[in-house]
């Protein structure tokens, strides 16, 4: 049974993400992790920070903080809404960390000794007031496209248009608004990808037939278009710096690796970091998982901008150093979340930011919507209209309702016990194979990395409970069969049991409180969350009759026509908007 490495696309460090980067990487990922460990296999889910950059630099500028301090606090803070959200991390370690700088400078050294990088003079904006070069993002003026004021030398933010620093009208300082602006002659280092391309090519070929389209795309757009050598090295006081040992002037100078050169490899370096934080007396073997792994398989999780870097930069990176890395074996890209059509945006506050959506709701609701509308074959779009009918038909009516309607009308009936009821007939025996049906379809497009589908078919297993209810009706059997609505209500009792594991991946604290509603002995097999196979679920026979169990509160409150008025007044939308 192989070992699963998991990782999802690194948040940056300046600022809450919104709910589109939640759903583009890390919670899908989460739900991944979550259904392997349930199913027994091996799983390590890492992240971490991505604490280098311009942006990173100016965030702190503007919070009136040194850089080092900034990115702790806002490593913090972006923790701890994943906790919120209960993302299962392994580890959520920091870009910034020594683990990190150790292993980036020991691959850049084999990339130099293998003949991959190249010491290159270039033409570079100084500024005269700052004594400094200046990176791209740190040059800032009025775009000659729009007329936009606050226009990076890389890009305008307004109209997107890709921009060189000289193409800007009056051009500052980011730092100190100085135009004392000078094109001088510097030195940076370039990772020769041209003469990897073959490499690279040859990679792909082999292990991107199996990815989505959408990443196998991206990949293939860039090898067609040519790989080009590219600067990987800046101008910041902020970053990993260049080996002293290696380059010399380089480090004088104070240049330290681009964040797009230093960020993927911190998927191993957080991996040390794993390891180097365990308890006294446990040992954490993190290089198994990634230098001669050849059990391993590892999937990344991440949104479609960032397919290029891993599926080609970091790639040909680890390819040039000529040290056995694990290489990615499928990548899960995502397209975009946007919000009523326009684009989710952290720098202009646009959209739902992961903070706020758990200050107004409880992170099931979110995790269980983003996961059944995930922007898998196509950008899907938020509106407040399409989330309150899903958690009012799929959430409220179609899981929690039966959960509550169910334990109370057998406490009602029958006492604090599960009642014991007739011998199973017919009905339980066609619910039962209906159920591992649905169970094995679940299971199939979860392997498959699937999850709008996933998302259906356990709305499927929920919605089986209900129908057998409903043909059942308990509330009129009770009259005339006692016994025969005891049966029902323990098999449907059963199935909230099933409930509990299987969903675990989606809702985890909905499906804990599912599971504590019976008083199962915390030594017994059914009450840990061992994966609930389709031959077991055949049987509808986990809690057995005299188990006592407790009716929990409301597990998904509705969302009302005057929450809908109160979330549009707040954040925006359109009410016409169509279900």
């Amino acid at each position: 049974m192989a070992r699963h490495l998991i990782t999802s696309a690194l948040p940056y460090i300046n600022g809450i993400k919104h709910l589109g980067n939640m759903v583009g990487s890390m919670l899908p990922a989460d739900v991944y992790s979550r259904y392997l460990r349930r199913r027994g296999h091996e799983v390590l889910y890492i992240c971490a920070t991505d604490e280098h950059g311009t942006p990173a630099e100016l965030a702190a500028k503007e919070a009136g903080l040194p850089v080092a301090d900034f990115c702790a606090a806002a490593h913090d803070q972006q923790k701890a809404v994943y906790d919120g959200f209960e993302l299962s991390f392994d580890f959520f370690g920091r870009s910034s960390s020594p683990q990190n700088r150790e292993i980036t400078q020991d691959i850049a050294r084999a990339l130099h000794e293998n003949g991959f990088i190249e010491e290159r003079a270039v033409r570079q904006v100084y500024s005269v007031t700052d004594e400094r070069f200046l990176p791209d993002r740190y040059i800032v003026g009025t775009c000659p496209h729009c007329g936009y004021d606050k226009a990076r030398g890389d890009q305008c933010e307004n109209c997107t248009r890709v921009l060189d620093p000289t193409d800007l009208i009056d051009a500052r300082s980011a730092i100190s608004g100085s135009a004392d602006l000078e094109v001088r002659e510097t030195k940076h280092l370039f990772l020769l990808q041209a003469k990897l391309t073959d490499e690279v090519e040859e990679w792909i070929a082999a292990n991107g037939e199996q990815w989505p389209v959408l990443a196998s795309s991206i990949a293939r757009k860039w090898l067609t278009e040519g790989l080009q050598d590219r600067a990987i090295t800046r101008d910041l006081e902020w970053g990993v710096p260049v080996p002293a040992d290696v380059w010399p002037e380089l480090a004088a100078e104070g240049k330290v690796f681009y964040v797009w050169f230093d960020a993927p490899i911190e998927y191993i370096g957080a991996t040390k970091e794993w390891a180097d934080a365990a308890p006294a007396g446990e040992l954490r073997d993190w290089k198994s998982w990634w230098y001669e792994a050849e059990d391993v398989r590892y999937t990344e999780f991440m949104a479609k901008d960032n397919v290029p870097f891993h599926t080609v930069m970091f790639p040909a990176t680890i390819i040039g150093s000529r040290q056995p890395w694990k290489k990615v074996d499928y990548v899960k890209a995502f397209n975009w979340l946007t919000y009523y059509g326009g684009k989710f945006s952290t720098s202009q506050r646009r959209g739902i930011f992961t903070d706020v959506a758990l200050d107004l709701l409880p992170a099931d609701y979110w995790r269980y919507f983003l996961m059944a509308n995930a922007p898998e074959s196509d950008d899907s779009s938020f509106s407040w209209e399409l989330f309150s009918s899903v958690v009012n038909k799929d959430l409220a009516d179609t899981l929690g309702n039966f959960v509550n309607r169910v334990l109370s009308f057998s406490r009602k009936r029958f006492g604090d016990d599960v009642p014991a009821g007739s011998v199973a007939g017919e009905a339980e025996q066609r619910l039962g194979e209906q159920i591992a049906e649905l169970l094995a379809e679940y299971e199939g497009h979860l392997d498959a990395l699937n999850f709008r589908k996933s998302a259906q078919s356990l709305r499927a297993l929920w919605s089986a409970g209900n129908s057998y209810l409903e043909e059942k009706a308990p509330w009129t059997q009770v009259k005339t069969d006692p016994e025969g609505a005891a049966l029902t209500l323990r098999t449907a009792m059963n199935l909230i049991y099933l409930y509990s594991v299987v969903s675990e991946p989606f809702i985890p604290a909905t499906s804990r409180a599912m599971r504590q509603a019976f008083a199962l002995d915390a030594a017994a097999p059914a009450a840990g969350l061992a994966w609930v196979g389709a031959e077991q679920a055949k049987a509808l026979d986990f809690v057995p009759a005299g188990v006592g169990f407790t009716v929990p509160p409301v597990l998904f409150a509705k969302i009302t026509e005057e929450d809908l008025a109160g979330y549009r007044e707040r954040f925006g939308g359109d009410p016409d908007a169509a279900v």
